[in-house]
């Protein structure tokens, strides 16, 4: 297959759990940009959580944040950028804090939420690299929400959610889990796949030619649209359903292992 492109996701793809770029990953974008491929990512993160990304990878094409829903450049400017319709976010929250699920508020730029010791507030402050905005009250931020996640250690509860809550908005937004402990709720129309179908107009490669690699459930929505789909081993069996192809687990550089077994064997000059 002749890819001229690799989307990937970040958390739990990219890097290992404990959210290293190890050096096989970035040896083989490295030997991707050697070979003429194409390269950039796509996470549930916001903009700012690419920051320790950029330069390692040198990333040079336009990146998709918050599933899709917002798209920057290689500096982190944003290029288009949707938000949660207000009467869809409120209700999200409502839902999320009558299930006792804490909740965080991505909006102004900020991560903001109420209680800065909550369950993996410190997961994400070394995901991101930056300190949350504390607030007492989070409907202030609803009207201009560009994410909203229910974080909660209670996987089987946090499902039950996803789906109460999918039904609930009904379509308003976008409800679906980026990791089995973060619930997100993201704008309408706008997904990973959104994303990938961008880029294959704005950089004229045709979508049999782009090849998606991830994990989560938010990533089937990419391996749809996509020539070749790769599921990481540590994915759920659903989402290795939808790809085209397995590889090893993040921990176990599948990352780098999927770039050299489905994607440059067939590059020219290999």
């Amino acid at each position: 297959m002749d890819i001229a492109l690799v989307v990937s996701d970040v958390d739990g793809t990219l890097v290992t759990t404990d959210k290293r770029l190890t050096p096989a990953s970035v040896d083989a974008v490295r030997r991707l940009e050697a070979a003429g491929i194409g390269f950039t990512i796509a996470s549930s993160r916001p903009p700012v959580g690419f920051r320790s990304l950029v330069a390692p990878l040198n990333l040079r094409l336009p990146i998709g944040a918050f599933n899709g829903g917002t798209v920057v450049g290689p500096d982190l400017v944003p290029l288009s950028q949707a938000s949660i319709p207000e009467r869809a976010a409120r209700h999200a929250v409502e839902n999320l804090l009558r299930a006792e699920i804490d909740v965080w508020v991505f909006a102004e730029g900020a991560w903001n939420l109420r209680d800065p010791a909550a369950s993996y507030t410190d997961l994400e402050r070394r995901t991101l690299g930056i300190e949350p905005r504390v607030v007492a009250d989070l409907g202030s931020l609803l009207g201009a929400a560009q994410k909203i996640v229910g974080v909660s250690s209670d996987a089987e509860g946090l499902a039950r959610a996803e789906s109460s809550l999918s039904e609930a908005l009904g379509g308003e937004a976008n409800v679906g889990r980026s990791q089995a402990y973060y619930l997100d709720v993201t704008p309408p129309g706008v997904s990973k796949g959104s994303f990938v179908l961008d880029l294959s107009r704005r950089l004229g490669i045709a979508p049999e030619r782009i090849a998606t690699i991830g994990d989560a459930a938010n990533d089937r929505a990419m391996f749809a649209v996509s020539g070749l789909a790769i599921a990481m081993g540590n994915a759920q069996p659903d989402v290795q359903a939808a790809a085209t192809a397995v590889t090893t687990s993040n921990d176990e550089d599948g990352f780098a292992r999927a770039i050299e077994r489905f994607v440059l064997r067939d590059a020219p000059g290999r």
